[in-house]
């Protein structure tokens, strides 16, 4: 393989392990040390390692697994050149335990949804939760967040770096909330799913790097959502409402890819898997209750 095979080789590899896993990654590196920021900036170095070694060396077998352990180290520096005498230790032991496990086995744990509601703490202001965990789950920069919620990118990116220094300063805990404690968060970790589906749903032809897989990982995380909360009607309705749009999707746009209304819609093109899905939704979620806008949205053909 010649030098350029091999550099394009690494890019797409990089690029479809930073697509399919970036958030996971974040989130098992910081799940330990609460750190947020330094787990991305730690991967952001594991990644630019894999530009160098794996053109020279082949692409590994697993990627995520050797962008982990290279993360890892890079955060075991970190410490060292950070903290001195029991923290450095302390933090050392951290970083250290489960990394020979984590080389070996490509397996590596989904901490996304803890990670979600981590964002979601109450000790986070809440209008940079949402952004918060679009940030650090699904790897969007600021200036995406920023046009998504309508405010200047410089803002957004400084109160998101005070939302992650947050969750280190108080020792935010990783993991998924106690039953009481789930509504005051869930709000914040819907938006952000519904924001991130709306930003994929604006590049119909997966042209934008920055947006592809987007609409197909906030379904994913829907899902996830509800199968914890599966008596939350307003869970329930927003993943009703992404299902009934992707049923949609191939018929939304020419082959040009301009917007084809609904009246103009080939109904052969829908998938009537998903919009037999999404109604099966709905109706679980009429049953308990509690109408909100997700389920308003999810009604409607999109």
């Amino acid at each position: 393989m010649s030098s350029s095979e091999g550099d394009l080789q690494a890019r797409r590899t990089a690029e479809a392990a930073a697509r399919r896993s970036y958030g996971k990654l974040v989130a098992f590196l910081a799940a330990r040390t609460r750190d947020v920021a330094a787990a991305e900036d730690a991967l952001s170095e594991a990644f630019t390692a894999a530009l160098t070694d794996w053109p020279r060396n082949g692409c590994p077998s697993s990627p995520e697994a050797w962008l982990l352990t290279v993360a890892r180290r890079k955060m075991i520096d970190f410490a060292r050149r950070r903290h001195s005498g029991e923290m450095a230790a302390g933090q050392l032991q951290l970083l250290a335990e489960g990394l020979e496990a984590a080389a070996a086995d490509a397996e590596i744990p989904d901490q996304r949804l803890a990670l979600m509601f981590a964002c979601a703490h109450p000790a986070i202001e809440v209008g940079i939760r949402a952004p918060l965990i679009l940030q650090v789950v699904l790897g969007l920069d600021a200036a995406l967040i920023a046009s998504a919620f309508l405010m200047a990118p410089a803002a957004m990116g400084q109160r998101l770096v005070r939302a992650k220094n947050k969750i280190r300063q108080a020792g935010i805990p990783f993991g998924i909330p106690r039953t009481d404690d789930l509504p005051g968060r869930l709000e914040a970790v819907l938006e952000a799913i519904y924001a991130a589906f709306g930003e994929g749903w604006t590049d119909a032809g997966g042209t934008d790097v920055a947006r592809r897989d987007l609409a197909e990982e906030a379904v994913f995380l829907g899902r996830l959502v509800t199968e914890l909360r599966p008596e939350e009607p307003e869970a329930l309705g927003l993943l009703a409402l992404m299902l009934h749009a992707e049923a949609r999707r191939r018929a939304r746009r020419t082959e040009h890819g301009d917007y084809v209304p609904l009246a103009e819609q080939d109904p052969a093109l829908w998938d009537p898997q998903l919009i037999n899905e999404a109604e099966a939704l709905l109706v679980r979620a009429s049953a308990l209750g509690s109408i909100g806008r997700y389920q308003l949205g999810g009604g409607r053909v999109i």
